[in-house]
């Protein structure tokens, strides 16, 4: 039976456990220039040394108003590209795999003097209204993403993930509540998801994964439910996304009867219905904190990796402690053997 500490393997990529550090913004850019800093390389070789299997490096924009905010990480030019390799090559040496968030927050990017959309709404009465982009300015953007996805092969990343969740710019196309076009992109909501799908994958290298993170289900008034989730997946599947990482929320203002859980694993149903649905491999994430719980879900087949977040944000050395809590190996870095139980020691 599988477990959190069995080995996970998808195309060319290999993982020692399956165990994933989600993107979760640092908000620590110094100079406004979306160059990774010193404290990214600490924030995530910290995780690596600390036995997490996956790293995924935060949401990364394809342009400077794509970011949430002026302190978020770039890859719209050459000069990012380094920094971001000095943190991979750093986290190989622990035995971890890194993969990098591409996106744009559309009309969530609080510091764009003025953000763009598939369509002139506000994410509610105190943002700013965006600027609906044309036609020609959707595939534009379409190569800004292409272009990110480039920089982030020559910086060394084991594989690629797109961000199609939590209401940013390629949820703002494929959600009907923000989504009002007459054109191409509003007649088929998942074309443009799509075309970054496929401009990505010609990137990338063929033995590269393509993840995608999508919200499964949205709690606005309004909003799709699962069953649209598990479309939107099947729509990008067949564009080419290889492994899906599922959310939820994110889109506006939370309906009064529809809120997202507040237990433990409340998204992982989300996960193990996409995963039945469209027949793919998944990644849960959602209050997974206790290694029992992270351990269950693989082991009943809910899904095939899990993401814990903010408990690696108090404990960047998770994965060596759930080892000892569920008994089971893993690799330790030499430094550290005298604090650990021999046999949880991998030879």
């Amino acid at each position: 039976m599988e477990n959190l500490f069995t080995p996970y393997e998808i195309k060319g990529l290999k993982l020692k456990n399956r165990i994933v550090l989600p993107p979760m913004c640092q908000y620590s850019v110094d100079k406004k220039d979306g160059v990774a800093t010193d404290w990214h390389f600490i924030h995530y070789v910290s995780r690596a040394v600390g036995g997490t299997g996956l790293i995924i490096i935060e949401m990364t924009d394809v342009e400077p108003d794509g970011r949430i905010s002026d302190y978020d990480l770039g890859l719209w030019c050459d000069k990012q590209i380094e920094p971001l390799k000095r943190i991979v090559d750093e986290c190989h040496k622990y035995g971890a795999k890194v993969a990098i968030q591409i996106a744009h927050a559309g009309r969530k990017a609080e510091d764009a003097k003025v953000p763009v959309a598939p369509s002139a709404i506000a994410y509610d009465d105190t943002w700013k209204i965006p600027k609906a982009l044309s036609t020609d300015e959707v595939k534009e953007m379409v190569n800004k993403f292409r272009m990110a996805v480039n920089r982030a092969v020559k910086a060394g990343f084991d594989a690629i993930e797109i961000h199609g969740a939590h209401g940013y710019l390629i949820h703002q196309f494929h959600s009907p509540l923000t989504n009002k076009r007459t054109d191409e992109y509003g007649k088929d909501l998942t074309k443009f998801g799509s075309d970054i799908i496929k401009a990505a994958k010609s990137e990338m290298p063929k033995d590269m994964p393509l993840i995608m993170r999508i919200s499964a289900v949205e709690y606005v008034e309004g909003g799709y439910g699962i069953e649209t989730g598990i479309k939107l997946a099947k729509a990008y599947k067949e564009a080419g996304v290889d492994l899906f990482h599922i959310s939820s929320g994110g889109e506006g203002p939370i309906a009064a009867n529809g809120g997202p859980g507040d237990h433990a694993g409340y998204q992982v149903p989300f996960a193990r219905a996409i995963k039945e649905n469209v027949d793919v491999d998944v990644i849960a994430v959602g209050k997974l904190d206790e290694p029992e719980l992270a351990n269950a879900v693989i082991g009943n087949g809910d899904a095939d990796l899990v993401a814990i977040g903010r408990a690696m944000f108090r404990n960047p050395y998770w994965a060596l402690d759930a080892a000892i809590k569920l008994n089971k190996k893993i690799q330790v870095p030499k430094q550290y053997l005298r604090g650990f139980p021999k046999n949880i020691l991998e030879e």
